[in-house]
């Protein structure tokens, strides 16, 4: 998002049509290290870069841009593991990253003092990476040893090796997985369950392992004992082990597409089916189990619809009872965040949106029932709560505390340290206000989409704002998923588009999951085109409401809000005057043969089924352009290094 106002001079390179039955003349493109390919690119690159830096505010825009991502006195993020907040933090000074550790009564001060446990600056200098953080997994209850992941230029492929935090250094002869995409879960200090890149026959068509073997330390990789299999046509295999002393449970499974598993119990070394819906997102914490519905579920004359949270006591559920307990029941408005219940050793927190405004409730199970209680807490705008309870730790002192953080488009973000059955907290981290929102405001409104749902969009004006038609106005939409487009604060937008007069808009388009899975299901496969109908709509109210006109409306999306934007700027055109699609998928008919586009088409079909292709082929943006049409001026953005949206696609657009 550098120089959002230079951006908008972009560059539009017109394709040209590509029907059904013709081959594709521009498929070179698709190599990806192909000498070819990288010497069109570098000349498109040249052609982008010379236009962009020749606006007479993009140096601006980019050195307060810079100056935000540099800033030092951001929130750090954290983990906590037993008696230690953990953290990866970059700046200026360290641009690939420190991964560090504090304590509480250290994070609390306006400048804790970090132990820094791994520098990957220095890493990559060493040992000549382009070293990208991938995460860690660390062995409890002491967390000495961790299995660290790191890409080459951020793929989604990694390494993972074994790090020891006492002596700060990675394990001579330790684990270690060369890279792929990978999963490693700890069973014990000498044993692993890996799935990865085992050679043919390994992996999925999605480009995800569909093996797990069992690995002991001191032995190669090649000995490992498989214990697990997934089908070729999943999208990938997965374990989970769980050590809550008390409740410790294994569990291996498989993801059959993007939004159905099939989950078993690891029994006396035998593995049990958990009885669940295969749309249904199953979670626990000790002995109670959650079910989040993805569909309405019916049991003898009980319904529980779509988007409910249920609860069973986890031993019940093994034994085939279904005496489910309802914990939350959508509305037309409120949803439970997509991402399930968090936990404290007592109680459940459910992050909640209602008109996609963040409110957080937490349960406590009492005298047989469960009890409901409301936070009190700033609203409105994106409010989330996760526990903070450690098991491993006895008399844990954080044992029902929970981090609440809370922003909106105009207020920066607050991190808080709350405790489950009261309204009390510690304000523990403020982000700093990098622009000056006198005179700004924020406004929720709906526009009609084509069908006569009411589709909610959220607009951020800048100071002295007039609804006269002139305002430059960015539209951001992603639709897709299930992921909701909440507000967000940006020192970026901010400094380069508020302060400098641009209206900002996010869309919460059908297909996202700002009101539930029914949102999203309403707009997958067959009905991907009210995704656009619900986008195109939003921009006809800004036009029609005076806030601006087509010549000062551009439109932005990455990844599904690339294809997003792709398929609205081929089909509406005459609404917008420039365009940026980043990282897209835009050759809707080859998407599922490119990198992990298999793995997608839950949400948007098979175009190898002429049934299926009938459908996207009316929507998929590079088959769909013209010749003759006076299209928007567009930048696309993608990069060598992204393995699961193939850059193939904004090429070839």
């Amino acid at each position: 998002m550098l120089g959002v106002a230079a951006i908008f001079c972009a560059l539009f390179v017109k394709a040209q049509p590509v029907n059904s039955v013709m081959t594709d003349p521009h498929l070179w493109l698709e190599e990806v290290q192909g000498d070819k390919a990288l010497s069109w690119v570098r000349e498109r690159n040249a052609a982008s870069t010379a236009l962009l830096q020749a606006n007479p505010i993009f140096a601006d825009n980019r050195a307060k841009v810079q100056g935000v991502l540099d800033n030092r006195d951001q929130i750090p993020g954290f983990t906590r593991r037993g008696q230690f907040f953990y953290n990866f933090w970059r700046d200026a000074q360290n641009p690939r990253g420190l991964w560090r550790r504090t304590t509480l009564d250290e994070y609390r001060k306006a400048k804790p003092q970090w132990d820094v446990l791994l520098d990957l600056d220095a890493l990559g200098k060493s040992e000549g990476e382009n070293w990208v953080w991938g995460g860690s997994d660390c062995l409890a209850p002491d967390y000495n040893r961790c299995l660290i992941s790191m890409s080459r230029g951020g793929a989604d492929a990694k390494v993972t090796r074994e790090f020891d935090v006492a002596k700060r250094e990675f394990v001579k002869d330790g684990f270690y997985v060369p890279e792929a995409k990978s999963r490693l879960d700890w069973i014990d200090i000498n044993t692993v369950y890996v799935a990865t890149d085992f050679g043919p026959g390994s992996m999925t068509k999605s480009g995800y392992p569909r093996i797990i073997k069992r690995w002991q330390r001191g032995t190669p990789l090649t000995a490992a004992v498989q214990v697990f299999e997934g089908q070729e046509s999943d999208v990938s295999a997965f374990v989970s082990v769980d050590k809550t002393p008390g409740f410790e449970r294994t569990t291996f499974g498989r993801s059959t597409d993007f939004y159905n598993t099939e989950v078993n119990l690891l029994v006396n070394d035998k593995l049990v089916k958990i009885d669940k819906p295969t749309d249904a997102a199953l979670s626990w914490q000790r002995d109670w189990a959650f079910l989040l519905l993805k569909s309405d579920l019916k049991i003898a004359a009980t319904t529980y619809k779509s988007g409910s949270l249920l609860a069973i006591p986890f031993d019940a559920l093994m034994k085939g009872e279904r005496n489910y307990q309802v914990l939350f029941e959508p509305t037309a408005t409120r949803s439970l965040a997509r991402s399930g219940p968090s936990t404290t050793r007592d109680y459940l927190l459910l992050n909640i949106l209602d008109n996609v405004a963040g409110r957080i409730e937490e349960l406590q199970y009492v005298g047989g029932k469960w009890q409901r209680r409301e936070v009190k807490a700033p609203s409105p705008g994106t409010l989330s709560a996760s526990g903070l309870h450690d098991p491993f730790v006895k008399n844990d002192p954080l044992a029902n505390h929970y981090s609440m953080s809370y922003l909106d488009f105009l207020t920066p973000a607050s991190v808080y340290l709350g405790k489950a059955g009261s309204d009390e907290r510690e304000l523990l981290k403020s982000n700093p206000s990098f622009f000056d929102k006198a005179g700004m405001r924020t406004e929720q409104r709906f526009a009609t989409s084509k069908d006569g749902t009411k589709v909610p969009y959220f607009v951020v004006y800048p100071k002295n704002a007039k609804t006269d038609g002139t305002n430059p106005t960015v539209l951001y939409g992603y639709g897709g998923f299930q992921i909701s487009m909440a507000p967000f604060y940006s020192g970026g937008w901010g400094t380069t588009w508020y302060e400098r007069g641009g209206v900002f808009v996010v869309a919460n388009i059908r297909g996202g999951g700002e009101f539930g899975p029914a949102w999203h299901q309403s707009a997958i496969k067959q009905n991907k085109q009210k995704s656009y109908d619900d986008f195109a709509a939003v921009a006809e109210d800004l036009i029609k409401t005076g806030i601006t006109k087509p010549q000062h409306l551009g439109i932005m999306g990455g990844s599904n809000g690339g294809l997003l934007v792709g398929a609205v700027m081929v089909q509406r055109p005459e609404l917008f005057g420039a365009v940026v699609c980043s990282v897209p998928l835009l050759d809707m008919q080859r998407y599922h043969k490119l990198l992990a586009g298999n793995s997608w088409m839950a949400e948007y079909g098979n175009p190898d089924k002429p049934e299926e292709w009938a459908y996207i082929s009316q929507y998929s943006p590079y088959q769909n352009v013209k010749k003759g049409v006076k299209y928007p001026k567009v930048l696309f953005a993608t990069s060598t290094r992204d393995d699961r949206v193939h850059p193939g696609h904004a090429r070839k657009m």
